[in-house]
């Protein structure tokens, strides 16, 4: 059955926090939910320094808003999810491009995304790699459309994320599995993700929105207080691992302008091979 809904797009509801004119995403409430969706289909969902802190802006806007009591998280398009930071910005640029703060804060957006004292749901529509991975398995909780896809992407296109994106990971699929996402970079379609304890349900792409609306429509009928002790309960035995992603984020910082970390912005642009050995700095 599909959700019976209302859409606002333009405005907060009245009494709410003002809508900003976003560039890169899309906000909108829909019965007690917001709905933020990356909107960048041409570069498959991919972010730049201006999605991230468009995205921050908007889970702090469902975040103000009383009347949401839920979040969707979700991508433009039937082809993608996310696919992480946008390499092709790398290469032209050698960072993830401007942003109001000069920042490239990914790391408070996954932050964001924990603290958020209401659940966040990822509708994965299409592919979700790299960091867009990294995005869902922060969420509370994932619904995936059947024809979505998942996996790692850094050590191919010089990147990764070894604070939440691979401990956190770990808890969620176990030791074997997260290593093994991470070393071969491959991709998983959604029955084994599910199988495997990534997703929670796997429906076909047009039941995908309704289906993340009528979970979000079940949580607005629970006690709100009680859902925000819950995740922050849950949140509390991994909130240790904000101190390896800080590290890590660190860490990135560096790796990403060295020539090994450039090496596969550079390759994944020209489309080739990356040649990563030739760059190593040290042992």
């Amino acid at each position: 059955m599909t959700s019976q809904h209302t859409t606002e797009t333009a405005t907060a509801p009245a009494g709410g926090p003002a809508v900003p004119d976003f560039g890169d995403i899309t906000y909108e409430r829909r019965n007690a939910a917001a709905i933020i969706t990356i909107n960048r289909p041409d570069r498959y969902n991919a972010f730049r320094a201006q999605t991230v802190e468009e995205l921050i802006k908007a889970f702090k806007l469902a975040w103000a808003d009383r009347g949401v009591q839920a979040v969707i998280l979700t991508g433009a398009g039937q082809k993608a999810f996310c696919t992480g930071g946008d390499v092709k910005q790398r290469a032209e640029t050698g960072d993830y491009g401007p942003s109001e703060s000069g920042m490239f804060e990914i790391g408070l957006l996954h932050k964001t995304i924990r603290d958020i004292p209401k659940p966040v749901i990822a509708a994965v529509n299409g592919v979700a790699i790299g960091g867009g991975h990294v995005l869902h398995v922060l969420c509370d909780l994932s619904i995936a459309s059947s024809t979505a896809q998942f996996g790692q992407a850094g050590p191919r296109v010089g990147s990764f994320d070894a604070g939440f994106g691979s401990a956190f990971l770990a808890r969620i699929v176990g030791e074997k599995r997260a290593r093994e996402i991470w070393y071969l970079c491959r991709k998983y379609d959604a029955a084994t993700a599910e199988r495997w304890g990534l997703v929670n349900a796997v429906v076909e792409p047009d039941r995908l929105l309704d289906e993340a609306q009528e979970w979000a429509d079940e949580i607005a009928q629970k006690s709100p207080t009680a859902i925000r002790f819950l995740k922050q309960s849950f949140n509390a035995d991994t909130d240790h691992q904000a101190g390896l992603s800080n590290m890590a984020m660190s860490a990135l910082d560096l790796y990403a302008v060295s020539p090994e970390g450039m090496e596969g912005a550079i390759a994944f642009a020209e489309k080739r091979a990356p040649d990563f050995a030739s760059k190593v700095v040290g042992h």
